[in-house]
């Protein structure tokens, strides 16, 4: 009897050739996010609280120039309520829309300059200023702004808030929200200007309606605005404003009177 033979396995298929792997197509990359990341619905809705905020301070002004008697006490305590619930409705529209933080949503970023720098450039357009308002015969009488200033009292709380709240939150709303939105629709120096504009217009009542003061402030605010450009902050845009603003608080203190009363 004859063993058996060992079954023999087949050879193998001979190998075709690898299926080819489903193309796959790279995911195109994500869009820019755009800077800054609010639109003009947002400012519009901005523009409306602002018009809300402005009326309740206006009651606050009323309200507590009957019971202080003491006009400068008014307006200070009508600018912690339109700024409060200014940057207040702000803030909740930045968190709730595009969760995002307040301040350096605003530019609000270290200084890339040295501050004396920085500093300088506000003392130098204050003369600038002024030496523009001379050759446009800015008149220098009666108006709003200077009876609030007729004591040294009132000059001093005046100067407090004109180097500290005023450029604060001044540069927040106009370099800080406005401008960049502006600069980002027609570029630096349309949104610059456009953003001073408005800027200038904010202090006409004030100088009792003279265009001079208006074009000079709107001067200054075109410089400002140069400098949050610059810098890309906003932080940079209100030290230049505060000591531009502290050039003439000390001229009035000292009682030198060389420089208008451009706050």
């Amino acid at each position: 009897m004859t063993p058996e033979e060992p079954p023999v396995n087949p050879a193998p298929a001979a190998a075709g050739p690898p299926e080819a792997a489903p193309e796959q197509t790279a995911a195109p990359p994500p869009p820019p996010e755009r800077d800054p990341f609010w639109g003009y619905s947002d400012l519009l809705w901005f523009f409306g609280m602002a018009i809300a905020s402005v009326l309740a301070s206006w009651v606050v002004e009323w309200f507590t120039l009957k019971f202080v008697k003491l006009e400068v006490a008014s307006l200070a305590a009508g600018m912690l309520v339109l700024y409060g619930l200014l940057f207040g409705s702000l803030r909740m529209m930045f968190r709730v829309l595009y969760d995002r933080p307040f301040w350096r949503s605003l530019g609000w970023a270290p200084v890339r300059l040295p501050v004396m720098w920085v500093m300088l450039c506000g003392m130098m357009t204050a003369v600038l200023v002024a030496l523009a308002s001379a050759l446009i015969h800015t008149p220098t009488g009666d108006n709003p702004m200077t009876r609030l200033m007729e004591t040294r009292a009132d000059v001093l709380v005046m100067g407090v808030l004109g180097i500290t709240l005023g450029p604060l939150c001044e540069e927040l709303v106009f370099r800080g929200f406005l401008q960049p939105l502006l600069v980002r629709s027609l570029g630096a120096a349309p949104g610059i200007v456009l953003a001073a504009v408005p800027f200038g217009l904010l202090h006409l009542q004030e100088y009792g309606n003279s265009w001079r003061h208006a074009l000079i402030i709107a001067m200054a605010g075109a410089a400002f605005g140069w400098m949050r450009q610059a810098t890309g902050s906003t932080k940079a845009a209100a030290i230049m404003h505060a000591a531009y603003n502290s050039l003439f608080f000390i001229a009035l203190m000292t009682e030198k009177r060389i420089l208008p009363h451009l706050w």
